[in-house]
């Protein structure tokens, strides 16, 4: 049950760890996008609505790879997960429902016409037109959100005798206290993805001195829609969750913290430290005294409780990776805030298109918000466990019982070759892309 139950668990984090490099890009880019086409419709100045269509290529690749790689996942809670599906699916077949009926075909709908059709409605209507796909993307974002938000915090159901759970509150399911923060952090983290690609593409346009009229535009609108955003993440959305974990969820709190045991008078904040999870310490460790519990409780002495105060069973299955994953995270956080704000101000002083460095930074960061939005959602799946619905069902309770292992590493080793090709088909296409540029014209880079 042990092996059969770890290659479950690794195809499912495989296969949506790849498929979420897509829609965290789209639900970004789907603003920005916006922004171009309102700015070229208020200022009429036609390399804004060419940097519209140059990153709506990118926006509708991203989207079919989104959709190709979604749809295996979906399928694995019929395959891998079935004693979940069966008694959960009155509750999350719900959101999921929604999800797909609504929110996708609504995206999906508006995307040929935005891509195809400005000619035809017209510059306000494609406007519109690409409004309703951000709508889209972003309600598909809160409905898979309020799913996982529920078996994160279950609210609002009733558990029949068969052991299935129904939902008996509609309205507080998209009322849970640990949606909307959620949300926002979500939303705001695929933005910080956005505008690192859109300023290090407009890096890399500027240093290459190829489009560097339409680099400028890319890294100014970047770095601003950067900053804000990278923000966002930290307060207040990233405190509001914080808040949560320790609220619903304090065993995890403990172990993303690494605190092992209850410290009386306040708690540490840990900068660097290596877990220790068999002599239960933290190795080689760099802390402030009492900060976490003020960014906490706002009281420098209040007490946060650690993994000592509570059974070992319902510790987190892996402290390790929940703790790396956090800090991962938290680190990468902390950094894009920095860099953002700091070419922000270059940008104020008019200098930031001729610092090098910072334009080379800004190129190589483009794959670190990938990295620490992969690790964000690590850390809530790795925090959750051993549950599956908190506090309910555990893991071991929702798989599948007549899957073998041995199918599900076959499937595994398949998708891991399947996406390979499909990562290199798209790094590809994203490449051409990008090499060809926007639209080929006469353009005064005096003008930005």
């Amino acid at each position: 049950m042990e092996e059969m139950l770890f290659y479950d668990r690794m195809q499912f984090a495989f296969t949506i760890t790849f498929h979420y490099l897509f829609p965290q890009l789209t639900m970004g880019l789907s603003l920005i996008i916006v922004y171009f086409k309102w700015k070229y419709l208020r200022t009429k100045d036609d390399q804004y609505n060419h940097a519209t269509h140059f990153w709506m290529k990118i926006f509708a690749l991203n989207f079919a790879m989104g959709v190709v790689t979604g749809i295996p996942m979906e399928f694995q809670f019929g395959t891998n997960w079935a004693k979940f599906s069966e008694l959960t699916g009155g509750i999350i077949g719900q959101t999921l429902a929604m999800e797909g009926m609504f929110s996708f075909f609504l995206e999906s709908s508006f995307l040929g016409i935005f891509l195809f059709g400005e000619k035809i409605i017209g510059h306000k209507w494609h406007f519109v037109t690409g409004l309703l796909i951000m709508i889209g993307s972003w309600a598909s974002g809160y409905l898979i959100i309020a799913t996982h938000s529920w078996m994160q915090n279950p609210v609002g159901y009733e558990i029949l005798e068969n052991g299935k759970f129904v939902l008996t509150n509609f309205k507080a399911l998209f009322l849970n206290p640990w949606l909307w923060p959620s949300y926002l952090h979500n939303q705001a983290a695929s933005l910080v993805t956005s505008s690192f690609v859109v300023a290090g593409i407009g890096a890399f346009y500027i240093l290459s001195k190829k489009n560097v009229a339409f680099g400028k535009i890319f890294l100014k609108t970047g770095v601003i829609f950067g900053l804000i955003s990278s923000v966002i993440v930290a307060v207040p959305t990233g405190d509001l969750l914080a808040k949560n974990v320790v609220k619903y969820q304090p065993v995890t709190f403990a172990a993303m913290e690494g605190i092992f045991h209850t410290e009386k008078k306040g708690s540490e904040i840990v900068l660097i430290g290596q877990p220790d999870v068999k002599d239960k310490k933290l190795d080689n460790k760099i802390a402030v005294p009492n900060i976490l519990s003020f960014l906490t409780y706002g009281s420098w002495h209040e007490e946060i409780k650690g993994l000592d105060q509570f059974d070992e069973d319902l510790h987190p299955t892996n402290i390790s990776g929940l703790y790396y994953a956090y800090h991962i995270m938290v680190g990468l956080g902390t950094i894009f805030i920095g860099l953002m704000a700091f070419a922000v101000f270059q940008l104020c002083r008019k200098k930031l298109f001729e610092t090098k460095w910072v334009l080379w930074s800004l190129m190589f960061m483009m794959p670190f918000p990938y990295i620490a939005n992969t690790t964000g959602w690590y850390t809530a799946e790795l925090g959750r466990q051993p549950w599956l619905v908190y506090n309910l069902m555990r893991t071991t309770a929702g798989a599948s019982p007549t899957v073998s292992s041995g199918n599900t590493l076959f499937t595994l080793l398949g998708f891991i070759g399947l996406y390979l090709l499909l990562g290199m088909l798209f790094l590809l296409l994203i490449g051409k892309i990008i090499n060809k540029g926007p639209h080929n014209v006469e353009l005064n880079s005096e003008k930005i």
